[in-house]
């Protein structure tokens, strides 16, 4: 059996040759004078056109209604609008159509189709630069979390920069641009971002916008122009967009396991740097290579490094605790009751009264989580010692074992009292390290000492400097000076029992 093309083909060669005659062709392939003609004319048939759209009786008078719920289903949740499936059993169930589901998918995907939006390539000039975050699984320190993954990319060159933090927010935003700086050297010239809270205080019509003040801050230190894309319009960064997903697929697949979140992100960033060696899509450079003219449009890095942090207000409670991004955080118990000022960074949150810092711990990125400085409580424990040992700051206090012989020593020595003086000794921790007061308990212990100012004197003893020799070099004017030697008779008198 012959296709279509293959007879017109045969008839316009045996004609046109001379092998038959037309009315001869019209005899034999069964087609009409006029038909002939156009084979003849044309060399191949001409697609099928359909001059006027199929008429449609059964579906036809309930377009109104399907264009309806799609145009309405604009403003409803994206997971709760209508299927293909749904509108035909509201139309069979509601309205009393008959026809079939297939030309009710078909309308509503006619319908969809003339409602995409087209949009517009955009340049992307060297130096300029996108900035988004995204979600992934890993694992570090051997617990599974989800990572909040920064990425800033340079479309002219296509090069990235990707980091993990444990979670978004304004600390690990600021981080995230801090450290991508750093990694290609310059800062980009305009940044594209979404209208992410970290970001934007408040949303004016389809441009305006009101910066946030951290955001701010970090514009004043590096100074880029920012530019934030319009509503629900990811498009206009669709770059980072796209390479948020890349790094998910290509860097964080299998599910990455590392000790800490530093280890993390140095595999990141060897893996960007890998990527530099594939060529761009319709370019002959590599990545690498045009990653040179980006670098030239950079603007140069401030000479000091910007913090990434955030403050926060509050006040210390009953129990000295200050909360920050959802955990608390204790203070001296001198500072309870009073107004605090919490600057937290990535690793560290600073506690400050006034100017003066109070306390500092490493930061928790958990939620609901009580961090303690067992020092912070100690004054308090020792006018209340009763409490000592059912104080749940002390509760995961791991001292060395010379505190445990210390303190029965002291409660040997003093009965009840010896544990406010063991908390005496504790407090010396307000101004020496650990391991500088376990030495000098240890040696208080070989010297028998049963007094907290006893270890207190030790303690000063072995962190005193011994005082250099004095060089007389240089100094001839002193060479002839003598001093002569003390008489220690009236000492010795003393100790034997004599008179002066």
């Amino acid at each position: 059996m012959f296709t279509r093309m293959e007879t017109w083909t045969e008839i316009r060669r045996r004609v046109l040759t001379g092998e038959i005659s037309k009315r001869q062709a019209c005899r034999e392939y069964g087609i009409h004078w006029q038909t002939l003609a156009k084979i003849l004319r044309q060399t191949e048939p001409a697609p099928f056109r359909l001059r006027q759209p199929r008429r449609r009786p059964k579906l036809d008078p309930f377009l109104p209604v399907i264009h309806h719920i799609l145009e309405a289903d604009r403003s409803a949740p994206k997971k709760q609008r209508h299927t293909a499936e749904r509108i035909y059993q509201r139309l069979r169930d509601e309205h009393g159509y008959t026809g079939g589901r297939t030309i009710v998918r078909n309308a509503v995907a006619e319908w969809k189709r003339s409602q995409a939006e087209v949009f517009v390539p955009l340049a992307q000039p060297p130096g300029e630069a996108q900035v988004d975050f995204g979600e992934a699984q890993v694992v570090v320190g051997g617990e599974p979390t989800t990572a909040a993954v920064f990425v800033l990319t340079l479309p002219h060159s296509d090069a990235f920069f990707v980091a993990a933090f444990p979670a978004e927010c304004t600390e690990t935003f600021q981080e995230g641009h801090a450290r991508a700086f750093e990694h290609f050297g310059g800062v980009p010239t305009r940044i594209s971002y979404d209208n992410s809270r970290i970001a934007v205080a408040a949303i004016v019509g389809q441009r305006g916008r009101t910066p946030t003040r951290e955001f701010l801050r970090l514009q004043s230190h590096f100074l880029f122009e920012h530019h934030f894309c319009r509503v629900r319009r990811a498009n206009e960064k669709g770059h980072v967009e796209a390479m948020v997903g890349f790094a998910r697929r290509n860097f964080l697949v299998p599910i990455p396991e590392a000790d800490s979140w530093e280890g993390l992100n140095a595999e990141l960033v060897r893996r960007c740097e890998a990527d530099l060696t594939r060529r761009v899509r319709g370019e002959a450079e590599t990545k690498a290579d045009r990653l040179g003219r980006d670098r030239a449009a950079l603007r140069p890095l401030p000479a000091e490094r910007f913090e990434a942090r955030r403050v926060e207000l509050s006040t210390a409670n009953t129990l000295s605790l200050v909360r920050f991004d959802r955990n608390d955080y204790s203070v001296p118990t001198a500072f309870a009751h009073h107004p605090i000022t919490a600057v937290g960074g990535i690793d560290v949150v600073r506690l400050l009264c006034r100017d003066e810092v109070v306390a500092t711990h490493r930061r928790h990125w958990g939620r609901e989580q009580t961090v303690f400085d067992p020092v912070h409580y100690l004054a308090l424990l020792e006018r209340k010692p009763g409490a000592f040992d059912h104080a749940r700051p002390l509760a995961e206090w791991v001292l060395p074992e010379c505190f445990a012989v210390l303190r029965r020593r002291f409660e040997a020595a003093w009965g009840r009292p010896g544990l406010r003086h063991f908390i005496r000794v504790l407090r010396l921790l307000e101004h020496a390290t650990l391991t500088e007061l376990a030495a000098a308990v240890e040696r208080s212990l070989d010297f028998g000492v049963t007094t907290a100012d006893g270890v207190r004197v030790v303690l000063e003893q072995t962190r005193e400097t011994p005082v250099p020799l004095f060089p007389l070099d240089g100094r001839p004017h002193l060479a002839g000076v003598s001093v002569p030697a003390p008489d220690l008779s009236a000492y010795h008198a003393v100790r034997a029992g004599g008179g002066a």
